[in-house]
């Protein structure tokens, strides 16, 4: 356990960074889900679903007057990606039912890459302490953006809707390194630009996800 312990702390220490951005990210959601969604909603949502890729996507159907089982079916698709890591991350998990599942929840973008040892397999207590700062962050800026929000003015204005493309390009610029991981990243990058004005939200990452797959399985 001790060894555990820290593997977790150090976990932290790696995850303040991204917990800084992803508070700065949610402030951004706060702010625009606030006037469709209400000051709780947000909230709720941020503490449960903690995904800001699903999160924005059901805004973003809300905000051009689709239905909630639209805005579900956006944030469901947008989250199929976690099918696929959590496929790589299953066999590092050791134990019960109850605790493999308990890690899985902590699996996050940032954090899945973190604690990847580089040769297939992960680290899982390493990965459920780079969440923590991130899920404190996420939910704190979502508290912060929707009742100071409305102080703050249009979030665009402020470059904060850019901070969630940049999140992902830093993740992309860490982990694509390498001939086989490049010509995944490529792929995958490639038909999602594609397909996105195209089909609906949520299938580009889906197509770009196989596209990945299939990448990665070329030889070197």
């Amino acid at each position: 356990m001790e060894a555990a312990r820290e593997r977790r702390r150090a976990g932290i220490r790696r995850g303040l960074p991204f917990g800084i951005a992803v508070f700065a990210i949610s402030l951004s959601f706060g702010v625009l889900a606030r006037p469709l969604m209400g000051s709780l909603a947000p909230i709720v949502m941020s503490i449960f679903v903690f995904s800001g890729s699903a999160q924005f996507g059901a805004l973003a159907v809300l905000t051009a007057g689709g239905s909630t089982g639209a805005a579900i079916a956006a944030a469901v698709l947008l989250n199929a990606r976690y099918l696929a890591m959590g496929l790589a991350l299953a066999p590092s998990l050791l134990g019960r039912p109850l605790s493999r599942a308990a890690f899985a929840l902590t699996t996050v973008d940032a954090s899945w890459a973190a604690a990847s040892r580089g040769d297939g397999t992960f680290d899982p207590w390493y990965m459920v302490g780079v969440s923590i700062p991130q899920y404190t962050g996420w939910v704190l800026g979502t508290i912060v953006g929707v009742f100071v929000g409305p102080r703050l003015g249009d979030p665009n204005a402020l470059g904060l809707d850019a901070l969630f493309p940049a999140f992902f390009v830093a993740l992309l610029f860490e982990e694509a390194r390498g001939r086989r991981r490049l010509a995944a990243a490529g792929g995958g990058a490639g038909i999602a630009l594609v397909l996105t004005p195209l089909v609906p939200a949520g299938l580009p990452i889906l197509a770009a996800a196989a596209a990945a797959v299939a990448a990665s399985r070329m030889r070197s």
